[in-house]
């Protein structure tokens, strides 16, 4: 196995990481800025590192830095985590150059599926289902723009070819405002993501947000762990996941799954990766491919047992899979819940110290966070300070066991968005189950 592993990462990322590699008997090295010195995962790494100032620009984005941990500390991997530089395809490929093992895919496949122009093009060629677009980036002529929106019908979408997280992108409801918001989203895209390539697809009116979950080695054997619904979404941000999708049969499920393999085996993906779909009238349509381990990755790991990070280090240590697919079961209902320090009204980020913490418990309960009583929240990263999942043999028992922990969990000294919780598990559309990704906007009243 991996001898020693830097960790670059922070917050409830790190400290899953972490967990992970003691439990294989792998040697850990914390990175952090100097913001971060308080973090748990810092404390319990066998050796730590810190690689500059608190902006993420100067320590998290720091490839130098990370990469001279790795060195000064001689540790032989390094794990990414989600964010910062997890989907880096010249953060892979330099890991890689320097000796060491980079913990996901390989940088050209990072690449390729990073901008979406070529990878819905990748997707299409190894039979994905894609929604109706512009087919590559969209050019400068007006007229073939309105064109070209005509024909896949409006509503249309225009999106960043190298963007991300919910940004770069605008909905476009008629020809009078495309090429205005053409030329707006190329601006974003620039200055978000150094590239203003955009692209064009069909925007659909009512989709759920449906992903599938893949784990792939260096041998060619890939599996699906079955699906998740993030359809419970703030301005493309999730809020809840849940796994399996409510309402999703067990055929649909296989259909999918097994194209998802095939596209892996097309692409020679290695590691865990996550494609995503809009799912609406039966049918699914790629939006995009995650090259990394997700957020939501606990629900996965409840339903079907599977330590998704774990197998991640077996696979960078060019292990064959430690499952088959038929060793894949689906076990009962896991909803997730992301913990925010922020305002549960006007959503602003809340940073500051918890003054008083106390974690839920109970059967099927499980909480991933970093955080403690008399921890400093610091304002310069994102404002998701924890998971909280709970998983039954069903639906419902899930979300009762989410209400209880929700109604136990402690958290003083800075706001959170847990009354937004306790809120959406008891609305009544949430619990029938399969709302679309519009649906809370709607409930919020966000435009």
């Amino acid at each position: 196995m991996l001898e020693k592993v830097v960790i670059a990462n922070r917050g409830e990322i790190a400290l899953r990481i972490l967990r992970a590699c003691k439990e294989l008997g792998i040697k850990t090295v914390a990175v952090y800025s100097e913001a971060d010195h308080d973090q748990k995962h810092v404390f319990l790494s066998d050796e730590s590192v810190c690689i500059g100032p608190a902006a993420s620009i100067d320590s998290y984005l720091n490839i130098p830095a990370v990469i001279s941990a790795a060195e000064v500390t001689d540790a032989v991997a390094i794990h990414p985590g989600y964010g910062f530089l997890s989907e880096n395809a010249d953060f892979a490929e330099r890991v890689e150059q320097s000796g060491f093992v980079f913990i996901g895919p390989k940088a050209e496949t990072i690449r390729l599926m990073g901008d979406k122009v070529s990878a819905i093009k990748a997707m299409k060629k190894a039979g994905i289902p894609c929604v109706p677009g512009s087919d590559g980036p969209l050019g400068d002529d007006p007229v073939k723009l309105k064109k070209t929106a005509k024909e896949i019908g409006y509503p249309v979408i225009i999106k960043a070819s190298g963007g991300g997280g919910g940004r770069g992108m605008r909905v476009v409801h008629s020809e009078a405002s495309l090429i205005k918001s053409i030329t707006l989203t190329r601006a974003e895209a620039a200055s978000a993501f150094g590239n203003d390539m955009v692209y064009m697809e069909k925007f659909l009116e009512h989709p759920r947000h449906i992903e599938i979950q893949i784990l792939a080695d260096e041998h060619g054997n890939v599996i699906y762990l079955g699906e998740r619904d993030c359809s419970m979404q703030r301005r493309h941000q999730k809020v809840i996941e849940e796994a399996p999708a409510p309402g999703l049969d067990a055929a649909t499920r296989k259909k999918i799954g097994e194209r998802c393999v095939e596209a892996c085996k097309a692409i020679s993906y290695r590691g865990a990766g996550t494609f995503e779909f809009l799912y609406e009238n039966g049918e699914f349509y790629f939006i995009e491919m995650n090259t990394r381990v997700q957020v939501e990755h606990p629900v996965t790991e409840m339903i079907t047992g599977v330590d998704i990070v774990k197998e991640q280090l077996h696979i960078a240590n060019g292990e064959p899979l430690n499952y088959k697919q038929d060793d894949i079961k689906i076990n009962g209902h896991a909803i997730e819940c992301r913990l925010n320090a922020e305002d549960p009204v006007n959503f602003m980020p809340s940073p500051g110290t918890i003054e008083h913490y106390h974690a839920p418990g109970g059967f099927g309960i499980r909480v991933d966070t970093h955080v403690y009583q008399g921890y400093k929240v610091p304002p310069h990263y994102d404002s998701m300070i924890g998971k909280l999942i709970a998983h039954a043999e069903t639906r419902e028992l899930a979300i009762a066991r989410l209400s209880m922990a929700l109604s136990e969990i402690v958290i003083d000294g800075i706001k959170t968005n847990i009354p937004l919780h306790q809120d959406l598990i008891q609305d009544t559309a949430f619990m029938a189950g399969g709302t679309d990704i519009h649906y809370l906007e709607s409930k919020l009243g966000i435009k």
